[in-house]
């Protein structure tokens, strides 16, 4: 029996067990493995290791995608979690290119994933606080947002979580330097159903210059002395 032959509830699962760029290549082959490719009940599951695979078309996003991850740990994205006051001009340029990608990758999912259940986004650097706002207000459903080492995320998010997130269960935001304690006692004033975890968060430095370091330590110093 040639795998055409096959129905399509076994194709899908055929295709289930392949990674993205495998099933693209099978699709290549023939019509039948082309539509199969194309059906939206193979990805209702995405994950990314690198900000190169959201450029490639290997992938379909649709109202099918419930769970997606986009978590990468190389030496060079980790220029993109540097504070931008530090990063010479090599380093911008390379910090813009990847901020778009990842941004046009995460308005197609609000604009084409409203049934998004979990997001898993972990090394994302250029993740915004607008960004995620209208994540949540663009996928209702939402159960489960994991943010991990992304340094653009603030109270701001924290913010969109308590007027957005009215499905939200579970919210970790680990690693994230710009969230303070204020914003989590917040959430769990607000949001009491949610198990909220921040671990390192609320502990780290803020980014902030040096000039206005000194000038919040003196601020501190004589706040302290009254």
């Amino acid at each position: 029996m040639h795998i055409t032959q096959l129905n399509r509830e076994c194709l899908l699962h055929l295709f289930s067990f392949l990674d993205k760029q495998s099933r693209k290549s099978l699709a290549k082959t023939c019509r039948v493995l082309l539509e199969v490719f194309r059906d939206p009940l193979l990805w209702s599951l995405l994950n990314f290791h690198s900000p190169a695979e959201l450029k490639k078309d290997n992938f379909l996003v649709g109202p099918a995608l419930k769970h997606l991850s986009i978590c990468w740990y190389s030496e060079r994205v980790k220029v993109c979690n540097i504070e931008d006051w530090m990063k010479n001009s090599f380093q911008k340029d390379f910090c813009n290119r990847h901020e778009r990608t990842v941004t046009e990758f995460l308005l197609e999912v609000c604009a084409r994933c409203p049934n998004l259940l979990s997001l898993t986004l972990s090394g994302c650097g250029h993740v915004t606080d607008d960004c995620i706002s209208l994540l949540l207000k663009s996928c209702p459903n939402l159960r489960t947002l994991k943010l991990e080492n992304c340094v653009r995320i603030s109270d701001r998010t924290l913010e969109a979580v308590t007027l957005h997130g009215g499905s939200l269960r579970t919210l970790h935001v680990d690693f994230c330097r710009n969230i303070t304690q204020a914003g989590l006692e917040r959430v769990r004033e607000k949001c009491p159903s949610v198990t909220l975890r921040a671990e390192r968060s609320a502990n780290m430095i803020p980014d902030s210059k040096p000039g206005k370091r000194l000038m919040l330590e003196r601020a501190s110093r004589k706040q302290v002395q009254l």
